[in-house]
């Protein structure tokens, strides 16, 4: 006898906003919430004797809160492209903005019974209990566009069910376009920016993310591409029990690859160097790269010493001309080479005829720091918090003058997340990796 579907207890969580109007609704309010908040804390502040400031006015706490619960009560890409804009350590962003970006990435607010129940009747019929020995309707983690869930096999294997949430991939655009203008009326994004490539960037990412068809089949070939590998574990793909907006795969064992902090020197130093490793394989090697670097999309299986590879939805081809580049970069900073290393900065786009000079120097400054990062003898001390106090210090000097904020091409903007969230991770798990020892192989 198949052991009953478990249910979750009535009335968790809350219902994700589906349609068109009733999102629009929800960043109306908002705006009007926010409005509010603005003219009592001015009043506050006129009747303190203080002339108040609109940039203080919006950024106060409560608006702060307003934003941020809104934007994970909406779910799909008002809250995914929060997380898109974000590090794994919020120092390099305003801190107003930064408070706003980690609450967004935590876990968002399940899906009530009653409307997960009627996405899996849409998707797999009315039936659809009988295609599973068990499904636990209480999820084990809920994020921007869907929710997983454990389940079974008719045969007993562990699979992990991804649900999308309803409504997220047809709302999209719109989403986008309302959560840009937000961020422009709250003074964070500079008024000579031009956001309209970054925004198209950001549709065509969510609508990627949003197609579970296209995700199963990036899961495959990274199945295919590491099948045999001795560190890494992609689940198994089931396309039979997979459908446009459910992802289902098998489930992999493991604890979160930040728990690691506690574990050995040498034993953080592995995993840290085969996640590097692996970043450089994915740009040089596969042509082929998972860009989101969220922790949560990495595990641990002690029991085996691999690393489990979790989330494709962002995986994205890398052309060769811009594996180029990042070659060219990387062998410029390795050889110490500042005139082949501005000679790449213009090809990425960073430079143009109106940059100045004052810009340019600073941009080599950091140049100078990151090469003196690869240069090092032996292995370089992730956890060492001068090296990136220094480089903080450099890249807010550079962010400071916002005229000269350029818009690189789109391709490096996926590239460089994920450089940076391997960069932050090592860095949380303390690691020493001998990086030139690691780039000569791909350089």
């Amino acid at each position: 006898m198949k052991p009953p579907i478990p249910r979750s207890g009535p009335g968790t969580g809350s219902a994700v906003p589906t349609g068109r109007l009733a999102r629009l609704s929800r960043f109306g309010g908002l705006a009007a919430g926010v409005a509010g908040g603005m003219i009592g804390e001015g009043a506050r502040q006129l009747a303190s004797g203080k002339r108040p400031v609109l940039g203080d006015l919006l950024l106060t706490p409560g608006n702060i809160g307003r934003v941020t619960d809104r934007l994970a009560n909406l779910r799909g890409a008002a809250m995914k492209l929060g997380q898109l804009v974000s590090l794994d350590s919020g120092e390099l962003l305003p801190p107003e903005l930064s408070e706003i970006l980690a609450r967004l990435r935590a876990d968002a607010e399940p899906m009530p019974d009653r409307q997960l129940s009627a996405v899996l009747t849409g998707q797999w019929g009315a039936d659809w209990k009988s295609k599973l020995s068990a499904f636990d309707a209480s999820p084990i983690a809920a994020a921007s566009i869907g929710q997983v869930h454990r389940g079974r096999t008719r045969d007993g294997r562990p699979l992990a069910i991804k649900v999308q949430y309803p409504g997220v991939a047809k709302s999209i655009d719109s989403d986008v376009d309302n959560v840009a203008t937000l961020l422009r009326l709250s003074g964070l994004v500079p008024k000579e920016l031009d956001l309209a490539p970054l925004l198209e960037v950001a549709k065509v990412q969510l609508r990627e993310e949003a197609d579970y068809v296209r995700e199963g089949a990036c899961l495959a070939r990274f199945g295919d591409l590491l099948a045999g590998d001795p560190h890494f574990q992609v689940p198994a793909f089931l396309p039979e029990l997979s459908t446009p907006t459910i992802l289902t795969m098998s489930y992999a064992e493991g604890v979160p690859i930040e728990s690691l902090t506690d574990r050995p020197q040498a034993e953080r130093d592995a995993v840290a160097a085969r996640m590097l490793d692996l970043v450089l394989r994915e740009l040089f090697d596969f042509g082929l790269m998972q860009t989101d670097p969220n922790l949560a999309n990495y595990r641990y299986d002690a029991a085996t010493g691999k690393i489990v590879l979790l989330d494709f939805g962002a995986t994205r081809e890398i052309s060769p001309e811009i594996a180029d580049l990042y070659r060219q970069m990387l062998r410029a900073v390795r050889d110490g080479d500042r005139a082949a290393a501005l000679k790449a900065l213009e090809a990425f786009g960073l430079f143009d005829a109106g940059t100045t000079a004052a810009h340019r120097d600073e941009v080599l400054a950091l140049f100078d720091l990151s090469a003196g990062m690869l240069l090092q003898e032996g292995a370089f001390d992730f956890g060492d918090a001068s090296w990136i106090k220094s480089m903080r210090g450099r890249g807010l000097a550079l962010a400071s003058d916002r005229t000269m904020w350029r818009v690189p091409p789109a391709e490096t903007l996926f590239v460089q997340r994920k450089l940076g969230g391997s960069y932050w991770l090592a860095a949380r798990l303390k690691a020493q990796v001998d990086l030139r020892a690691l780039l000569d192989k791909y350089l």
